[in-house]
């Protein structure tokens, strides 16, 4: 069977990764792309790299014109998204990868990002612990699928095994992460000129103010094993810091938390193995590796190197991987196969780009 794809935000960063994935899957059909200031305009003019779709024309994003397709991906920024819930009502399969169906507390919504609060859907990273289970087993069948924020799902993916295990405490995390600015979309910001970037690393969001620190925590209460709801989020205390770096698109996330009473270097590992042992897009490094970004570029992975500090009594966790492809589109996808019943991996490759 062929589905019938429309992509909104479709000339923006992530509406381009989504549709540079899309391209290559075997089962889809991108029927429809979608812009708000962009239609009317060729998305070749604006997706340059995507000659395969060099036929397709930017059009209004409206209901109507999302409405007929066996799939939509709604690529908008936040508080955008949740206007088109209603209205697609009848869409098999809705995927947002903004973050407006991404938290389970209203308060948090409010805190962090205000206005309108929406029902929260089915989180799409298919691999992250919960509950003694992994995420996959709730995106089986979804019909609508909430795609991570990147540096919430790099963050969650690093830490989650070790709080499923019991061998970190959750409640003092510190976690510093080198981001590119393909992050913050292709609005035209100042402080995201390259004038402004190469050359420099530029911290934002500083203090606990970053709008994927209680997705972060949310995730991690539900890897808890205590009971089938997790731990209360607000235990999960973290200091998170992203900066800005030079490089076009990519996540070092380097996250530390105390080890846990009792925990041994043997318990401590073993919980990574046996979280991701078995996955094909995280992967855990030898012992003494650590990964780089330039090894994850394009590609749908999340490398993770691990050390065990005794002098600090904390467990350091280096993960990498590209913002835009495992971090968004690729996790999006890769839910999408899920939901679909196809095989998990369709259109999507572990290898990255080098140099």
């Amino acid at each position: 069977m062929t589905y019938s794809v429309a992509v909104s935000g479709a000339s923006g960063y992530a509406g381009g990764e989504i549709l540079r994935l899309l391209a290559a899957h075997p089962d889809i059909e991108i029927r429809t792309v979608t812009a708000h200031s962009n239609a009317g305009q060729p998305l070749i003019d604006h997706q340059p790299h995507l000659r395969s779709l060099a036929h397709l024309q930017l059009q209004d994003t409206t209901p109507d014109v999302l409405a007929g397709h066996d799939i939509v991906f709604l690529a908008l920024p936040h508080g955008q998204s949740g206007q088109y819930t209603d209205a697609l009502a009848d869409t098999p399969l809705v995927i947002d990868a903004g973050a407006d169906h991404r938290l389970t507390s209203a308060d948090a919504w409010e805190q962090f990002y205000g206005g309108d609060f929406h029902d929260p859907w089915a989180y799409g990273v298919p691999e992250l612990p919960v509950a003694g289970a992994k995420q996959r087993e709730r995106l089986v069948g979804a019909s609508r699928i909430a795609a991570p924020g990147c540096n919430a799902s790099t963050v969650s993916l690093s830490l989650a095994p070790g709080v499923a295990a019991g061998v970190i405490d959750p409640s003092d995390i510190v976690t510093v992460l080198a981001v590119g600015p393909s992050g913050a979309g292709k609005s035209l910001k100042p402080n995201l000129l390259a004038a402004e970037v190469l050359g420099s690393a530029n911290p934002y969001a500083v203090g606990g103010t970053h709008r994927h620190i209680p997705e972060i925590r949310q995730a991690l209460a539900q890897a808890a094993p205590a009971n089938p709801a997790g731990i209360d989020p607000a235990d999960i205390r973290i200091s998170f810091t992203p900066v800005i770096v030079p490089m076009a698109r990519g996540i070092l996330a380097t996250s530390t938390a105390p080890i846990a009473p009792g925990a041994t270097d043997a318990d401590i590992r073993s919980a990574w193995e046996d979280a991701y042992g078995d996955e094909t897009f995280v992967q855990l490094l030898p012992e003494g590796h650590f990964p780089r970004t330039a090894d994850v570029v394009g590609a749908n992975t999340a490398l993770l190197g691990l050390a065990i500090d005794r002098a600090a009594n904390r467990v350091v966790v280096v993960a990498a991987l590209d913002n835009l492809a495992k971090g968004t589109a690729g996790a999006a996808i890769q839910s999408m196969n899920i939901a679909l019943g196809l095989p998990e991996a369709t259109g999507l490759s572990v290898n990255g780009v080098a140099p």
